[in-house]
């Protein structure tokens, strides 16, 4: 594997989420699924997602046999163990001549927790079927998840360090090596870590897309609580003071912008979800933004990032299905850049 800031003239870059998209995937829930005890809810929520994205965008569905035919999209017939697209898909970098360089990296579960192996051979799976577009990278022997890393398409990445010094992904890398690879596969100029924030029920050893994000104008937009006596105070506290000493590569602090907390969400065995406003998907024209039956703070999540993305339509998602399986809308899906 190897991977160059420069090729002649070319130079590569993690593009933001909100630059143009050409698709974005969705890998779809089946029986064989941890959904199958509820996949007609879920699979409605997802018909959802899937409508607002084929408003404004191509869709990419996975799936092991035809979806609706309703649903306007293209499709490759694969396997998979589960429907996380942001963390098993391609991470996509762009260059200035129009070329994009697929990067699949090994998924194994968050860290051995749960079984990947369809999920992650869906890469190639899909290349080779001519689905993407672009030089295929085998990044395969490192273990990185999209919903671990932020790019502000200009050099910087944000993650954190509770997911990628976890145990079973990258031992006995240091902290320091990583850092390394990622700014040479990511070809970014530097990575801010975030040290604090986990929610409580998170699988994924603290995703960035469920705590913090990056928008336009280097606004950062993440997670607080205001309640005290919520076991997630101090540590939601700790990761906002950090933010403040966040710095963009010209010396400037960032805008910050601080989500509502949703109110505690259990399971059927009484144990909190992860629900978090921060795992919204930003697409062409529009931001999909995850709701939870709160009017109130689903409506002030709502506006705050609509704010950030001005021109954008802001479209609330139902996703009291998804965060039962600990995840949320972001986590579904992965966007590729236009090229």
């Amino acid at each position: 594997m190897s991977i160059e800031k420069k090729n002649g003239t070319r130079k590569w870059r993690l593009p933001a989420e909100w630059e143009r998209q050409s698709m974005v995937q969705l890998t779809w829930p089946h029986a064989k699924t941890d959904w199958a005890y509820m996949l007609s809810e879920i699979t409605q929520t997802y018909e959802e997602m899937a409508r607002e994205i084929a408003k404004r965008e191509t869709l990419f569905i996975v799936a092991p046999a035809p979806v609706s035919p309703t649903l306007n999209s293209q499709l490759s017939i694969l396997n998979s163990n589960d429907t996380w697209a942001r963390d098993h898909g391609f991470i996509t970098l762009v260059d200035d001549e129009g070329g994009a360089r697929l990067l699949d990296y090994c998924f194994n579960g968050w860290g051995e927790k749960f079984e990947a192996a369809l999920d992650n051979a869906v890469n190639r799976r899909i290349y080779d079927e001519g689905k993407v577009k672009g030089e295929y990278v085998d990044c395969l022997d490192f273990v990185l998840e999209g919903g671990s890393i932020e790019s502000d398409g200009e050099g910087t990445i944000f993650t954190t360090s509770g997911c990628l010094l976890a145990p079973h992904r990258n031992q006995p890398m240091t902290q320091t090596e990583i850092e390394a690879r990622l700014k040479h596969d990511l070809c970014a100029e530097r990575v801010l870590w975030i040290d604090y924030g986990n929610l409580t029920g998170d699988d994924t050893d603290g995703h960035i897309d469920t705590l913090v994000r990056i928008a336009p104008n280097y606004t950062l937009l993440y997670i607080g609580c205001d309640d005290e006596a919520d076991e997630q105070y101090a540590d939601l506290k700790k990761m906002e003071d950090q933010l403040k000493t966040f710095r963009t590569l010209s010396g400037e602090p960032y805008k910050l912008v601080k989500l509502p907390m949703p109110r505690a969400i259990y399971d059927e065995d009484g144990l909190r979800l992860p629900a978090t406003y921060a795992n919204f998907l930003v697409i062409n024209g529009a931001v999909l933004v995850p709701t939870y039956n709160q009017p109130d703070f689903d409506a002030e999540a709502m506006r705050l990032i609509g704010e950030a993305f001005p021109g954008r339509d802001v479209v609330g998602i139902d996703c009291r299905s998804i965060i039962k399986q600990h995840g949320s809308l972001h986590c579904c899906t992965m966007q590729y850049p236009k090229i």
